[in-house]
């Protein structure tokens, strides 16, 4: 029932819409066998994702997270990940699953780093096992103590002969304890900090942060404490104890970590973007559904206008999150220019609007909206956090306001 109109924009070329189709065909065909896990107990939610990436590999379906070279989706059309091949992936999977969603896009997220900054040596370690479902990918960026102030971690790395030692603590780590590599950033400097600028509350910059590769079996990884939350997922704490790796897994340069992180996150913003976009079009679909067919005084409930108000409500508030999220990634993809502010401003909206979209979906169906296990109940849960990772509205709303400052400033000089 979901509308597919918004394929014919001009954001899209034909290979992009075949995308579209070959992954709704693999999630009617084979997502629901292999969605099959009780939520209550996380050993079957972490058999679950790494099932679930492994048969996303052997599709060929996480060829949207590596970039041409290494068997991406954008392969004789150019050099980097095509964000919006990722977005569309990103939008289908979580139309029909929270859970696909989150083991497509974390292969991303998790080797994004290498695909943007890597050696090539690294990148042909990695990417090529990542597209296949053979290597889990996982970005290790939050701390106990730094979450949207990234320049306040103190994780450190320090050099000892050939290599690094790192020492410890990432919190938040999706795809913790299941991954095969983490790409961790720790502190190899320090750069002073005035106040009111990043990492002022512990008087450490930002350009002291470096980025590495770690295998999950390096001694000293520990990341045995899992995190329960209302839509489960694997997620852990993950420390790091005399945890040492050579030299060559150092992504990028040394101190410039934070600019990789930066750059990895304006990249997969978008893809949050459109991931909360399939979430609503879902919700959307379901409350449609339940209002033509769900009968009270006399008529069906779609007969009423305040449904037909609801529903124009939820549905313009879709369209309008689709223009941006797609403007967003073909700016990127075509443009080639950096999308900071647009990928801010479509993580941001797509995400507060999907919230407003599933809020009155669930209202539409009444009590059956907050039963346990329907549909709309689990779209309520699974959009929660997306308003929070990848940079929290408030955060958004900030680093929007000074690029709109940014540019008026400029255009006054």
């Amino acid at each position: 029932m979901s509308d597919r109109t918004y394929l014919s924009w001009p954001f899209f070329d034909d290979g992009h819409r075949a995308l579209a189709g070959e992954l709704e065909a693999w999630s009617a065909e084979r997502l629901p066998a292999l969605l099959a896990h009780d939520e209550a107990n996380l050993d079957s939610v972490y058999a679950c994702v790494g099932n679930l990436v492994r048969e996303l590999g052997r599709a060929g379906l996480l060829r949207v997270c590596v970039p041409g070279a290494y068997g991406g989706a954008s392969a004789g059309a150019r050099e980097g990940i095509d964000v919006r091949c990722l977005a569309l992936a990103r939008e289908t999977l979580a139309r029909a699953s929270g859970l696909a969603d989150f083991a497509l896009a974390m292969q991303g997220l998790g080797s994004a780093p290498v695909s943007l900054f890597g050696s090539d040596a690294q990148k042909a370690a990695l990417l090529p096992g990542v597209a296949r479902g053979e290597l889990i990918a996982a970005f290790a960026l939050s701390e106990p103590d730094a979450g949207s102030d990234v320049a306040a971690m103190s994780t450190t790395a320090r050099r000892d002969g050939d290599g690094f030692v790192l020492d410890g603590v990432k919190t938040w780590i999706s795809n913790g304890g299941l991954a095969d590599r983490y790409v961790v950033f720790a502190r190899t400097g320090d750069e002073p900090c005035g106040e009111g600028k990043e990492g002022a509350a512990t008087g450490r910059g930002s350009k002291g942060i470096s980025a590495f590769l770690v295998d999950a079996d390096t001694p000293g990884l520990d990341a045995s404490e899992r995190i329960p939350v209302i839509s489960p997922h694997p997620l852990a704490t993950v420390r790091f104890k005399g945890c040492r790796v050579g030299a060559d897994r150092l992504i990028g340069q040394e101190g410039k970590g934070f600019a990789i992180a930066m750059g990895t996150l304006d990249l997969f913003r978008t893809s949050v973007g459109a991931a909360a976009l399939g979430f609503a079009r879902r919700a959307l679909d379901e409350a449609t559904s339940w209002a033509l067919k769900r009968r009270m005084f006399g008529q069906t409930l779609a007969d009423f206008q305040l449904t037909q108000a609801s529903l124009g409500k939820m549905a313009t508030s879709i369209d309008a999150s689709a223009l941006m999220v797609y403007r967003s990634a073909w700016t990127r993809d075509v443009q080639g220019t950096r999308v900071t502010r647009e990928a801010s401003m479509a993580k941001m909206y797509a995400t507060e609007a999907a919230q407003q979209v599933i809020d009155a979906a669930v209202q539409l169906h009444g009590g059956l909206g907050v039963v346990t296990g329907s549909t709309v109940e689990r779209l309520y849960r699974e959009i929660r956090a997306l308003r929070i990772y990848e940079g929290a509205t408030e955060v958004l709303q900030l680093i929007i306001g000074g690029k709109h400052l940014e540019a008026a400033r400029a255009a006054a000089a």
